[in-house]
């Protein structure tokens, strides 16, 4: 997984949390179906009912904004790292500096000849 590129581990990640944001969610339906079930009153049994139902519903839907965002994510992150591999680094060369030992060896030739 070291030589995993991130934007399939941000998929698989996501891949994670969405199963087991659905399993939670399947679980709690099955305790308000249960809930109902065992209601005494049929408004009761109907309340117990509706709520499984929307837990599901909610569920799915913060499932599919989760992929969503993971996907989105993972795809900007392919793109920018695509984008940073094909730029062309720039070289930078180093101007050699003149050397101004030169121009005192002159000025040392000049004392000497007076």
């Amino acid at each position: 997984m070291a030589d995993a590129d991130l934007d399939v581990v941000i998929r698989q990640l996501a891949r994670q949390l969405q199963t087991g944001l659905m399993t939670r969610a399947k679980e709690r339906r099955d305790r308000f179906s249960g809930l109902a079930a065992k209601a005494k009153s049929k408004e009761t049994g109907d309340r117990f009912k509706v709520l499984a139902k929307a837990t599901l519903e909610q569920a799915s839907a913060a499932a599919k904004r989760l992929q969503m965002s993971a996907d989105n994510v993972a795809d900007s992150y392919a793109r920018a790292m695509r984008i940073v591999a094909s730029t062309p680094v720039a070289v930078k060369v180093e101007k050699k500096a003149k050397e101004k030992p030169v121009k005192k060896a002159k000025k040392a030739k000049a004392k000497k000849a007076k």
